[in-house]
């Protein structure tokens, strides 16, 4: 079954709710933020906001073109999300047709278009797939990048890997012409990134002889749970896959997280330190963020992200449908109240901005300051999220100047 098919048939009942709760807590989030003296941007915000992001190739708008963006613009008048979704599909749609009658004929144009046409798709069901309009968006978009993904040499791998009877779904890439078993990155997305954009990032670290394989992380994209103080339990299921596959090296696997997927990263350098010759981390929450005064001084109506980022991260919280569930729930996947801050760990790399006002820079340097073997840091004093900088450190930049060169050098360091 093709996967967008089977997404569209899960979602169902189950979705109907999901997008009902997000719906109830959007409005509520907002007024909330209303009322401690902040607010949400308006739909004319957004648009001005978004089409200048993607004029200075800042997230997540990294890779859209800005005339795009603003002819999705043109039939977007109000906040209805299912009228946001039909503007950008409609744009998208255009590439997406285009790229399917020119795949035998251009090759190379018809895989630009599809690049086109999946991100634009992966926006029209930004920050989460929070009406049915959405989620079509969404599948969409998993069909867009499988397309595009046709194109890769050496190809991409879909994987399932059996949990808790559902599965995961990840996306698994190996160097070509590799001599024996190779070392391989498991990377985990954030809050309202995606797999599919992991898996185009880290398409350059294969010519170091690394392979890679991609999931969503708990709560998001395809995962089959949603965040808990256990959900690590998922990762480690995709671990265990990874070690199971004779042309991966098991003895030399690292793992990279973005935000949410930087949390993760974290715990599983603690929890699975045997088997992981390092983590790198991009802005990992550890314990300060996951306080309610953070959550209503900080991320409430927070600017920094575009728009809705405590509904998307409501809906990624198990049984969590509240501002006031959400501010019991959060507190206890502090790694601190979980007692596991401080135990010995694999090494890590971590990575951040200390203007960051999504997750604070003090949880960084608590990070920094715990365990039992030294971290590497790179620390922007000017960087907000991720360590991001417009103009002088964006992403892609951070990503290939930092981030694979430590993790390639931390898994030639396994071999030796």
């Amino acid at each position: 079954m093709f996967p967008a098919m089977k997404i569209r048939m899960q979602f169902s009942i189950a979705g109907f709710l999901v997008v009902f709760f997000a719906l109830i807590s959007a409005r509520a989030f907002a007024q909330s933020a209303q009322k401690e003296g902040r607010r949400e941007r308006n739909i004319d915000e957004i648009q001005v906001e978004a089409i200048h992001r993607a004029e200075v190739g800042q997230y997540p708008l990294i890779g859209l073109d800005p005339g795009d963006v603003k002819e999705a613009f043109e039939s977007i008048h109000s906040s209805d999300k299912d009228e946001w979704a039909a503007g950008f599909m409609r744009v998208a749609d255009r590439y997406f047709n285009e790229a399917k009658s020119l795949e035998k004929s251009d090759a190379v144009k018809a895989n630009a278009d599809y690049i086109r046409a999946w991100r634009l798709y992966s926006f029209g069901r930004w920050p989460i797939p929070s009406s049915a309009g959405k989620q079509h968006s969404y599948e969409k978009a998993i069909e867009a990048f499988l397309a595009h993904a046709r194109f890769f040499d050496p190809p991409l791998e879909i994987v399932h890997i059996p949990f808790e009877g559902k599965e995961i779904v990840g996306y698994l890439r190996l160097p070509k012409n590799a001599k024996g078993a190779v070392p391989l990155v498991i990377a985990v997305n954030g809050l309202d990134s995606r797999k599919e954009d992991l898996a185009e990032s880290f398409g350059a670290i294969l010519p170091f002889g690394v392979g890679y394989l991609a999931v969503d992380g708990p709560g998001t994209g395809q995962a089959p749970i949603k965040v808990s103080e256990t959900s690590e339990r998922m990762l480690s299921k995709v671990l265990d896959y990874a070690q199971s596959r004779p042309e991966i090296d098991k003895n030399r696997i690292a793992m990279h997280g973005v935000s949410w997927g930087a949390y993760w990263a974290t715990k599983m350098a603690i929890v699975e330190r045997a088997r992981l010759r390092g983590a790198s981390a991009q802005s990992p929450p550890v314990d300060k963020f996951f306080q309610k005064d953070f959550l209503m001084n900080s991320l409430l109506g927070n600017r920094e992200y575009l728009f809705d980022q405590v509904p998307a991260l409501m809906n990624i919280l198990e049984g969590v449908h509240s501002l006031d569930e959400m501010g019991r729930f959060l507190p206890k996947m502090s790694l601190v109240h979980q007692g596991l801050l401080g135990k010995p760990m694999a090494p890590m790399l971590i990575l951040a901005g200390v203007l960051d006002t999504q997750v604070p820079i003090d949880d960084e340097y608590l990070l920094l300051s715990k365990g039992d073997v030294p971290k590497e840091a790179w620390i922007n004093p000017r960087g907000g999220h991720l360590g991001r900088q417009v103009g002088v450190w964006p992403d892609p930049l951070i990503f290939k100047q930092v981030i694979i060169p430590w993790l390639v050098k931390r898994l030639e360091a396994a071999a030796n």
